[in-house]
């Protein structure tokens, strides 16, 4: 049971990063779709448990240790496979770099604090833990996610939740391209961050890849409901970076500061998950890891000054198309 609450814990910590836990994710995928946004929700979750039942199957069936010979069991032709090879590991650079963002844009945001100071402690932090492998990941997955899940749970009801869902109309639901492709993108650039984190993650999930996909996935499902609801009633956002600290902030101190803590959690260990991934996919020695290290977690001091909301609306739906091919292949192989 211990292996299988640490492979949880560190799924739900690689996808719950700072673009979902401040509401910009959702916000963006599903609340401006109204009452579909509910049913986005739910095609992506189960989207999700697919490609982590699959990708961890294949994993302990296959022997896979690196995403090279996964993207080789999945059958997917090698001009395919070099390019989304290269996708992947430029998406998981990205991702990296938004995690930061988010980081710096709330400590700039509440407290004011120079972009700076923040992203290099930050950074330094990531290199540190990097050095520590999966295990080291593991290990805090396991305990920041569920003091996470815990205090997205209690802005839940903070906020009258199930008031909330009665006063939703579900006639205003209708069937339309656009909140459905949206819903399969979510799921799609979510796959990429996730799935060198999975092969990674082989030692904890043998004989359990069923009960892991599928507790995860109810979890998961449960806090997007969650942080749908809470920002249900929120019109405007182009100028507020973290959306759900806003709205915490109404219920007084102790919310605001509390899911404060919730979201740097969330950006750690998403940050970490993502930078350990790209590290892993492209360094096979143990100096050339250390090397990459320092040059990710240095540029990123650079680059996530770009803006965090500017940097997920930008880059998150053009990799979820990309990301697309990669569920195909990985549904239709056996």
């Amino acid at each position: 049971m211990k292996n299988i609450l640490k492979a949880i814990f560190t799924i739900i910590g690689a996808i719950i990063g700072a673009g979902f836990a401040s509401g910009q994710e959702i916000y963006s995928f599903f609340n401006i779709y109204g009452e579909n946004g509910i049913l986005g929700i739910s095609i992506s979750c189960i989207l999700l448990g697919i490609v982590i039942y699959k990708v961890l199957k294949k994993s302990n069936d296959y022997n896979i240790t690196n995403y090279n010979k996964f993207l080789e069991v999945i059958k997917m032709p090698n001009r395919i496979k070099k390019i989304l090879s290269v996708i992947i590991n430029i998406f998981l650079i990205i991702s990296f770099y938004i995690m930061v963002a988010g980081f710096t844009a709330y400590f700039k945001q509440e407290f004011d604090i120079p972009y700076i100071i923040t992203v290099i402690i930050i950074t330094f932090i990531c290199y540190i833990t990097f050095m520590k492998n999966i295990e080291g990941i593991t290990f805090i997955s396991t305990i920041i996610v569920p003091i996470l899940i815990i205090i997205i749970f209690m802005l839940g009801i903070k906020s009258d939740l199930v008031n909330e869902i009665r006063q939703i109309d579900l006639e205003n639901i209708n069937i339309s391209i656009d909140w459905i492709s949206k819903s399969i993108q979510y799921a799609s650039y979510n796959s990429i961050l996730l799935i060198p984190i999975l092969i990674s993650l082989k030692k904890y999930t043998k004989n359990n890849e069923k009960k892991i996909s599928t507790i995860t996935t109810i979890i998961f499902w449960c806090l997007s409901i969650i942080i749908y609801i809470i920002m249900i009633r929120l019109k405007n956002i182009v100028n507020i970076e973290m959306p759900i600290v806003h709205i915490a902030n109404k219920y007084g101190k102790l919310y605001k500061y509390t899911y404060g803590i919730a979201i740097i959690f969330s950006i750690y260990t998403t940050m970490i998950s993502e930078g350990y991934s790209f590290l892993n996919n492209c360094a096979n020695e143990n100096k050339k890891y250390k090397m990459l290290a320092i040059i990710l977690c240095v540029s990123a001091i650079f680059i996530s000054n770009l803006g965090f909301s500017n940097l997920i609306n930008l880059t998150y739906p053009v990799f979820g198309i990309l990301g697309t091919l990669q569920i195909i292949y990985l549904i239709i192989t056996k």
